[in-house]
């Protein structure tokens, strides 16, 4: 038995699991009532979630929130380091980390992660997981790993779609047997992302941005807001555009906003010469990366906010098509905004994942820059350490 296996698992821990109960309340809320009202009854989720709240504040001597909407205030208003929880693990929250975004009111990408890749049980996570698992066995059954690979890229590059663009993709011979799906994942745009008869894209991940003032806009992609303001993009009116469509929210949070990540990293590697195909062998990785001496990478891209769930996560890449070494990349943001990001991955990361290494996408180029030089030290390396 591994030392880490006889250190009890923070997943596990009760307090840990309280606030997994409250994500998943706070998803169920803004799923069917919106975070800025509250009607009763409550969903299940949320009377559970906040019972068990009071029970454990009572337990640790502090006043507990008064119903769900305070639990809902706290969850917008307080960092998680700060609820009176105090067996929760050491650092395992920082700075403003927080179930609800402070300036929209939406539900944070912590939140989700909280909920979701956490546990695996929301049933957010485990539609976008359908959608993709669908996709995959209809493309092999009909050996057409090209409508899966157009399939993909469509999800990453138009999670929106006016008339015209509908009129497109219905033409597209590449996506006909998946036509099923994309009729589903694509919805109604909501009024309100609307302002003054218009929607707004962000021009960096090109999902529409929330109004959440006479003359601001919300990027719901973590990076965009930590990059700063949401650059405007298209503006879609709706005379023009006719029925504005758009994913739906898990494959906007799951599939889209990595994919991002995918295909910038794709375009980088490709600039410096070498051969990068995307999603190969029916999505067994993301990125396959080949050298001019025919020295494969293996890469998958993932851009979760929390670092111990990404460890917790981290399993062996798939080893067909085969490869030489294999890495997960995250976002450089990610690792900017909290330091100690690729230690506490590692720190959490299992013997599942055979010592799978977490790089940053500009230590992926540093590295692929460096083998392409001659370099063939541990510089050069993607490989567990």
């Amino acid at each position: 038995m591994t030392d880490q296996q006889l250190v009890p698992d923070w997943l596990s821990n009760p307090e840990v699991l309280l606030l997994r109960d409250v994500a998943t309340a706070v998803l169920h809320l803004a799923a069917v009532d919106g975070l800025d009202s509250f009607a009763l009854p409550y969903p299940p989720a949320a009377q559970r979630a906040l019972d068990a709240l009071v029970l454990q504040c009572l337990r640790n001597g502090a006043k507990p929130p008064a119903g769900v909407p305070e639990m809902m205030r706290w969850a917008r208003a307080r960092p998680l380091g700060s609820w009176p929880l105090d067996r929760l693990p050491s650092g395992l929250f920082v700075g403003a980390d927080r179930l609800i975004d402070a300036d929209s009111g939406e539900p944070s990408q912590l939140c989700h992660e909280l909920a979701v890749r956490g546990y695996g049980d929301s049933t957010g996570r485990q539609y976008d997981e359908l959608v993709i698992h669908e996709a995959l066995r209809v493309c092999r059954a009909m050996s057409s790993p090209e409508s899966y690979t157009a399939f993909r890229r469509l999800l990453v590059t138009q999670p929106v779609l006016t008339e015209d663009d509908w009129s497109e993709v219905s033409s597209d011979l590449y996506l006909d047997p998946v036509r099923f799906l994309i009729e589903e994942v694509y919805a109604p745009v909501p009024l309100g992302f609307r302002r003054d008869g218009a929607y707004l894209s962000c021009h960096r991940c090109l999902t529409l941005l929330h109004p959440v003032s006479d003359d601001e806009w919300w990027c719901e992609r973590d990076q965009c807001r930590y990059q700063g303001p949401a650059p405007h993009g298209r503006r879609l009116v709706s005379a023009v555009t006719g029925e504005l469509r758009q994913l739906r929210k898990p494959l906007r949070q799951f599939v889209t906003g990595p994919g991002r990540a995918e295909v910038s990293l794709e375009r980088a590697l490709r600039s410096l010469g070498l051969t990068a195909e995307m999603w190969p062998g029916f999505d067994a990785y993301d990125l396959r990366i080949t050298f001019p001496d025919a020295h494969v990478w293996a890469i998958d891209v993932k851009d979760w906010a929390h670092p111990a769930f990404l460890g917790k996560a981290a399993r062996v890449v798939r080893p067909d098509p085969p490869y030489d070494e294999a890495c997960w990349v995250v976002p450089d943001f990610r690792v900017r905004a909290r330091r100690d990001y690729l230690d506490v991955y590692a720190r959490e990361r299992t013997v599942h994942a055979g010592g799978l290494r977490l790089l940053t996408d500009s230590g992926l180029m540093r590295a692929a820059r460096l083998r392409l030089s001659g370099d063939r030290g541990p510089d050069a390396s993607i490989a567990p350490l």
